[in-house]
């Protein structure tokens, strides 16, 4: 209750847009005494939003900072359960071996983790994610789903649908994505995704799903080895974008959908996957555990692997891979 009241106050001082609010209308608005107002407002100030206090004039919201802090996440929420716990963190190594960890411990499921820096965020195969701090989304979701330990890797496909749906309404340039984990605006990455489960023969025990999303790096402000490759909301659209409102985004479309992954599996997910890549017919290499492959795809199939027609026409699955295009 605290909180959701904490969460309206910030909500009703940024609609004043600059303009002071008395403590008596917020009162009145919200349903609680003036000495509680004031005590949600020293609670947002703790968390970095600069609000000026008047005995005669009220609140102002002076500036309100682009933090990925509790109160801003909940604010943006429209979920059930993804978020309803939340674990902040200043700065983790990385928010999926946090939420591991709570995972093992016994973390319900829809507990998010979320962090304004990584120190060792990682992407497939080790490899690390730019995490700067301020600039992106690093989350991490914890789920106990009931479907087979066989169908886990199809959550990829899953959060991918989920991530570009988000992001199509908001970003000009075309949002496709790119077999495995990779959201592209405009042909480079703005997104990845990395999962991690723990199963049992018959059972998944949890898993991991870890979202990272480039959003208010400057174009030139990435490090010159990901420049030509990757990309940020903030350079596609031309000016900085709400963290915490395109959070809240993800979690609704993730939710959406891996809610009717288990009522009615994973067939409509894998198809609007389909609908939203652009890889088909595209001659590519792909680097996989068996040695590098050349071909053109072919598409996916319905177990979520890639599909790739080779010089003989023999078509080849590939189950994990990295695709390099020709």
């Amino acid at each position: 209750m605290a909180t959701n009241t904490r969460n309206r106050l910030l909500s009703s001082l940024k609609e004043a847009k600059g303009s002071w609010v008395s403590g008596e209308d917020l009162s009145r608005r919200l349903g609680v005494t003036r000495t509680a107002i004031w005590k949600h407002a020293c609670s947002l100030r703790a968390e970095g939003h600069v609000i000026e206090s008047s005995t005669r004039k009220g609140y102002l919201l002076r500036e309100a900072l682009d933090r990925l802090a509790p109160s801003e996440i909940e604010a943006s929420l429209r979920t059930e359960r993804l978020g309803r716990r939340i674990v902040f963190e200043q700065e983790v190594d990385s928010t999926n071996r946090l939420a591991r960890d709570l995972a093992i411990a016994g973390a319900a499921e829809g507990t998010i983790v979320v962090a304004e820096a990584q120190t060792a965020g990682r992407g497939r195969k080790g490899r690390s994610w730019y995490s700067p701090p301020g600039e992106g989304i690093y989350l991490s979701l914890v789920l106990r789903p009931g479907f087979q330990p066989s169908e886990a890797p199809k959550t990829t496909l899953l959060a991918g649908v989920a991530l570009a749906e988000a992001l199509l309404p908001i970003v000009p340039a075309p949002v496709t994505i790119k077999w495995p984990n990779d959201i592209l605006a405009g042909g480079k990455k703005v997104a990845g995704i990395l999962v991690e489960a723990a199963t049992q023969i018959d059972a998944i025990d949890y898993m991991i799903v870890g979202i990272g999303i480039n959003v208010n790096t400057p174009a030139g402000g990435f490090p010159s080895e990901l420049r030509e490759r990757a990309t940020s909301l903030a350079a596609e659209i031309g000016h900085p974008v709400s963290r915490a409102g395109v959070l809240g985004d993800v979690l609704e479309r993730f939710e959406r959908e891996y809610d009717r992954a288990g009522r009615e599996g994973f067939g409509p997910a894998i198809r609007r996957w389909r609908e939203l890549s652009d890889m088909a017919g595209r001659r590519v290499r792909v680097h996989s555990f068996g040695g590098p492959l050349e071909g053109v795809i072919a598409g996916v199939d319905d177990d979520g692997v890639l599909l790739l027609t080779g010089a003989k026409g023999v078509i080849e699955r590939v189950i994990a891979g990295d695709v390099e295009y020709l």
